[in-house]
């Protein structure tokens, strides 16, 4: 099994590849850098794509057509890294798996408040990653699952952090990557996660209160469980007269 996880910078790609043991970065078309962990059953690809939903669908489309074009297609794309929490379900150091990835703040303000993109006749807010494989990669993470938004401006006062509980019930995390992942992994054909360990609470901005580290050492630990959750998930290995699956 062949699996690209996307984070947003160097330090969350580095903690995936603490876990993934990554070797010598390859070279992508664009600049990017994709850093290989070929060994186990399920071999991994980290690509640090860049910050907000525009950067990380441009890199995970450029990492994704590549492997196509080699004839090496992905079956997986996990959008990875830290983020905002709400607090009491999603605390400092949890791991939050998507079970729904929402683009929050794609849409329009009007008079009787904010009409998301959908409402307007266009596009898609919403994807849903697969339900078992959320509930296995939980399960083995010991993680949590709801709704993780992405958000183009981080939130940063307890009025917003209300106003997007309210507009998506469920909802655990806030980052800033994940729809723009799970857009291109849809339009590849390919199934995309998201997976967030919380650095800091949604709301006011208190950065002493952040926890970042910690945040980036759960998410090497949630990587760890990821290769066993995967398998097991998998079914048999393709045999000579059983077509492979193109689904973890």
């Amino acid at each position: 099994m062949r699996v690209l996880a996307v984070t947003a910078v160097a330090a969350e790609r580095d903690a995936v590849c603490a876990a993934a043991e990554c070797g010598a970065p390859a070279a992508l078309p664009g600049g990017y850098e994709l850093c290989r962990a070929d060994g186990g059953p399920v071999a991994f690809d980290v690509l640090a794509a860049g910050v907000g939903p525009a950067a990380a669908a441009a890199g995970t489309a450029t990492a994704l057509t590549a492997a196509a074009l080699a004839g090496a297609p992905y079956d997986l794309v996990v959008s990875a890294g830290i983020g905002g929490g709400w607090a009491p379900d999603a605390p400092l150091g949890a791991v939050v798996v998507a079970d729904a990835i929402v683009a929050a703040d794609l849409g329009a303000e009007t008079p009787d408040g904010f009409v998301p993109v959908t409402d307007l006749g266009f596009g898609t807010v919403l994807h849903r990653p697969d339900p078992a494989l959320v509930k296995a990669v939980a399960a083995a993470a010991g993680a949590v699952t709801g709704t993780v938004v992405t958000v183009s401006t981080v939130t940063g006062s307890a009025a917003r952090a209300a106003e997007l509980a309210r507009r998506h019930p469920g909802v655990l995390a806030e980052a800033m990557e994940g729809f723009g992942v799970a857009e291109a992994a849809a339009a590849h054909g390919v199934p995309v996660l998201e997976v967030r360990a919380v650095s800091n609470a949604v709301g006011p901005r208190d950065r002493a209160a952040w926890r970042i580290g910690a945040a980036l050492t759960a998410l090497t630990g949630a990587f760890r469980t990821l290769p066993g959750a995967l398998v097991a998930t998998a079914g048999p290995a393709p045999g000579p007269h059983r077509p492979a699956r193109r689904t973890p």
